[in-house]
């Protein structure tokens, strides 16, 4: 069992993170229009998958303004957010801060998907959301980088993502 640390207290996630070179999950998450999303929805383009606690935390806005900026600059590359909030809030929050170059989504209704993907956390303050994680998968659906931040208050390699997602 993997954990991570909320503030230096530990919480322990249930499943497993897919590991570099195998296929990636499937998922099934809802945007913000209630429509549904699926990893099939990208196939034959990379993807930059990044699971979030909740968008309504400033660190997740952070990262989701970070990537929307980045996300303008790369050619063949989607970038979705996977929060446990609901589509509307996402909406909300995609909105308000001129998020046009990331799709956000919502597990509420594929409440397995964290737990498949390695990211939910099973005990602490935050049990039943998902750990701060990120995943590049290629055209084909494998994943290519995988990276689970220890801290959940931290932010995630930027660079290093970014760099899988060109493919270098």
């Amino acid at each position: 069992m993997s954990s991570v640390t909320l503030k230096g207290n530990l919480c322990d996630l249930a499943g497993t993170l897919p590991p570099v070179g195998t296929p990636a999950p499937e998922f099934s998450l809802v945007r913000q229009d209630l429509s549904q999303v699926t990893k099939g929805d990208f196939a034959g383009r990379t993807l930059i998958l990044l699971t979030v606690p909740s968008l309504d935390t400033p660190v997740c806005q952070a990262e989701t303004r970070r990537f929307n900026e980045a996300a303008a600059e790369l050619e063949g590359v989607d970038v979705l957010v996977a929060s446990s909030d609901l589509p509307f809030a996402i909406g909300r929050f995609c909105a308000t801060e001129g998020i046009e170059n990331v799709a956000g989504a919502s597990d509420m209704r594929d409440r397995g998907f964290a737990t498949r993907w390695g990211v939910a956390i099973a005990n602490g303050p935050l049990q039943g959301v998902m750990a701060r994680a990120a995943f590049v998968i290629d055209p084909s659906g494998t994943v290519r980088y995988e990276e689970l931040v220890g801290e959940i208050a931290d932010e995630p390699d930027y660079t290093a993502i970014l760099a899988a997602a060109r493919g270098q």
